[in-house]
């Protein structure tokens, strides 16, 4: 096992870049690049970075030289014949060749397409313009980098034994996590942090301890290289970008109305089972579901991502209930802001009564909440978005109107469309 704090203090982590790997990103990533590849791959899109805590000065704390060396370094990423030979061969959710020839082609051959970063009041300004297939693949290694980056930042300043202790500190408090976790009767919890985590080895680290500490309750990672070379499942289904970007390319208000379910028509051809999960809040959850074609009852389960989640479940629950299927045999997915003390309270609540799951994210690979001075390594949240296709822009409701993104105009257009009235505003931690 790797001894992180020694590798930080004496090689100042020169050799390790940021991204190793084309699959280090999420499986969602790589299951949505190829439905894109097989329905929309002409579609141009913009992804830009979004800082929602402000107060995250990032243009000051990161460099620009070593921001542009590592984003360079992704861009010079080529899939392995390692890699290539795991996604050809490997069995996903039970299914062989989850990727079909004709986009294992395409992403044999593939080179990230070029970057534009400015700075402006001291954020970043980093955009991505393309062909969606491509341009969506920098999502996860972009954020990736600008986190690791600001606790690199943070690290350079600490010498060998305040790091030997910030480490010994945040892996007891991880660890106490996991002891917490422990023995909790039926309980399924995945990784989801590599987005925001505090760095590659950390994010590894977590997941050793993970698998060690809750033996079959740990069901896998959503980072797909990490899932690679400890031979655990990877595991993620689809994201927002989706429905994002076809209600952006919708032509009138009714094709808005249909954008989110042709999303998911498209995906009930290319997948079954535990990949047929719901993402029903992008547009306000209560009207999803109010106006969803009676097909999608029949799905696996849904994943709850915003707004209060025991509401959200409850209104999952009472949908399945109105439409004659019955919950005990449905998956729900919690994957929003999870720490260990919410994801005990969810499982008592609605264990029994679905199948719960857990995707912990954030607070699993970066809380480092507490151990520094001034709380500079605390995590915060960071996104990057689809923000147009086709020159359209895009726009994201959510259940927390905290999570909206958009132009104004459109963000009323949309709550008029998918009729969405009040929402309670929540903090968004990370």
């Amino acid at each position: 096992m790797v001894d992180i704090a020694t590798r930080v203090h004496n090689h100042k982590w020169k050799i390790d870049p940021i991204v190793r790997s084309l699959i280090d990103t999420d499986f969602y990533k790589l299951l949505m690049c190829q439905s894109v590849f097989r329905n929309k791959a002409d579609t141009q899109v913009s992804f830009s970075l979004i800082n929602r805590s402000k107060s995250i000065r990032l243009a000051e704390l990161v460099d620009e030289g070593e921001l542009r060396e590592q984003l360079d370094h992704i861009r010079s990423l080529s899939l392995s014949r390692g890699e290539s030979t795991w996604m050809r061969g490997n069995t996903f959710y039970g299914k062989r060749q989850m990727f079909t020839p004709e986009f294992m082609d395409w992403f044999e051959t593939l080179r990230l397409p070029p970057y534009q970063l400015e700075k402006r009041d001291g954020q970043y300004e980093l955009t991505f313009e393309g062909s969606w297939p491509e341009v969506m693949l920098w999502e996860i290694p972009a954020l990736a980098v600008l986190m690791e980056l600001r606790s690199r930042a943070v690290l350079n300043t600490m010498k060998k034994f305040e790091l030997q202790v910030l480490y010994a500190r945040a892996i007891t408090k991880l660890w106490e996590k996991v002891e917490q976790l422990r023995g909790i009767p039926g309980l399924r919890i995945a990784d989801f942090g590599t987005r925001r985590r505090h760095s590659f080895l950390w994010q590894d680290w977590c997941v050793q301890a993970m698998t060690e500490g809750l033996g079959e309750a740990f069901v896998g990672t959503s980072n797909c290289l990490i899932a690679k070379n400890r031979d655990l499942p990877a595991i993620g289904t689809n994201a927002h970008e989706l429905p994002m970007v076809y209600a952006a390319l919708a032509p009138n208000d009714a094709a808005l109305k249909r954008a989110p379910y042709d999303v998911l028509s498209d995906w009930h051809e290319e997948h079954d089972g535990n990949l047929r999960i719901i993402l029903p809040d992008t547009y306000g959850t209560e009207g999803f579901l109010r106006d969803a074609p009676d097909w999608l009852a029949g799905w696996t389960g849904i994943r709850i991502d915003s707004g209060d989640p025991a509401t959200g479940a409850e209104t999952a629950i009472r949908w399945w209930k109105e439409r004659g299927e019955n919950p005990q045999d449905k998956m729900v997915i919690f994957s929003d802001g999870l720490d260990v003390e919410k994801i005990i309270a969810l499982h008592h609540q609605f264990s029994g009564r679905v199948r719960c799951s857990f995707g912990w994210g954030t607070l699993l690979t970066n809380d480092f909440r507490g151990l520094t001075e001034d709380d500079a390594l605390a995590p915060f949240s960071l996104v990057c978005k689809a923000v147009s296709a086709n020159g359209h822009p895009t726009v994201k409701l959510s259940d927390n109107p905290r999570k909206a993104m958009g132009p104004a105009d459109e963000i009323a257009r949309y709550k008029r469309v998918f009729g969405v009235g009040e929402q309670e505003a929540l903090e968004v931690v990370v």
